[in-house]
């Protein structure tokens, strides 16, 4: 069990999250990473819109209304119950990391604030500060302090991040030399960046199995996951991952391209979607996945893109807005009535 720190200075959410990062004083440094910050989005935006541009400026409405007509009842419902699984396997990581923060909630509150923060910050994009800030409202009043807040959204990321690295490294290691050759990654690099990710996931399990004393940075006093913790994170990422990965999929034709190579082109289409610091990575992630998938006719990707939108981002962003309005609403209802 985490076991936190000495009790920390009140501190903003926003405070308790940002001090996961070095305090950069050095002033060239902090000048060149003020203007890195303001140049990547824009340079991958940019680059993201020319490939947009040569793939589907020739594109007619007609011929994506046509492709999404085809999708059938079937696999318009498969890609709405892969959402809702995906938005399930969140909350289990959450329910994982509040324990892990020593907090103890029971599951409805739990998967019903995973729900509302992760498909708000999918949305709205800078995902450890929105989603973390929708969390520390919404367990204000179950006790849950902004620390424990901070530390369950940097284990989600966490768990987003060796789910999806496991993901694409099994995906670019065991794909076929023939389906890689139906995307724009060649054989030597995937299987090179498909090793290069499985072994920082190895190295970051044995640091969770062997290095059990806290550990002191940036002001603070925190431990590692246990290994059973760190397999949960590991096991539950990479299925969430594959299953986001999944509504795209099964919203494609059949196409040269089998589902692990797919997975791999995915993964680094997410990572430069988050990269860019865009909201929901949007424009840049279609643009990188339709770079890489070079062998995927142009209507049909498109078609598949936008239903990804709808059922992944768009529905649930509704969904979660209606309840957090509902909630607001009850709250303000209980503190009018003086039984808030």
């Amino acid at each position: 069990m985490h076991k936190p720190g000495p009790p920390l200075e009140e501190h903003s959410l926003e405070d308790e999250l940002a001090g996961a990062l070095p305090d950069r004083r050095t002033p060239l440094s902090a000048l060149l990473r003020r203007w890195g910050l303001r140049l990547i989005p824009l340079i991958l935006l940019g680059v993201a819109a020319l490939v947009l541009w040569r793939d589907y400026h020739e594109l007619r409405p007609g011929e994506i209304a046509d492709e999404i007509r085809g999708w059938g009842h079937t696999r318009i419902g498969a890609a709405l119950t892969l959402s809702a699984v995906s938005f399930l396997l969140m909350g289990v990581v959450e329910k994982v990391g509040l324990a892990w923060m020593g907090a103890r909630l029971p599951w409805g509150p739990t998967l019903a604030t995973a729900f509302i923060a992760n498909a708000i910050a999918h949305a709205l994009g800078a995902n450890l500060l929105v989603s973390g800030a929708v969390r520390a409202r919404l367990y204000d009043r179950h006790g849950v302090s902004l620390t424990q807040v901070a530390g369950a959204t940097l284990f989600q990321g966490f768990s987003f991040a060796v789910g999806i690295s496991t993901l694409a490294g099994i995906g670019l290691l065991a794909a076929s030399t023939e389906a890689l050759a139906a995307s724009a990654i060649s054989t030597q690099v995937a299987r090179t960046t498909g090793t290069v990710l499985l072994s920082g996931v190895s190295a970051y399990l044995l640091g969770c199995a062997l290095h059990r004393a806290p550990i002191h940075a940036f002001g603070r006093t925190f431990a590692l996951p246990s290994p059973a913790k760190a397999l949960v994170q590991l096991s539950i990422g990479a299925l969430d991952n594959a299953t986001a990965a999944a509504i795209i999929w099964i919203l494609l034709p059949a196409v040269p391209l089998d589902y692990l190579a797919f997975v791999g082109s995915y993964a680094i289409a997410c990572v430069a979607g988050l990269m860019s610091t865009v909201p929901a990575g949007a424009g840049v992630f279609e643009g990188s996945l339709s770079a890489l998938l070079r062998g995927v006719p142009a209507a049909p990707l498109a078609a598949a893109l936008l239903g990804y939108r709808l059922a992944y981002f768009l529905l649930p962003l509704l969904v979660a807005m209606a309840l957090l309005a509902l909630d607001t609403l009850r709250r303000a209802r209980l503190k009018a009535s003086g039984t808030a």
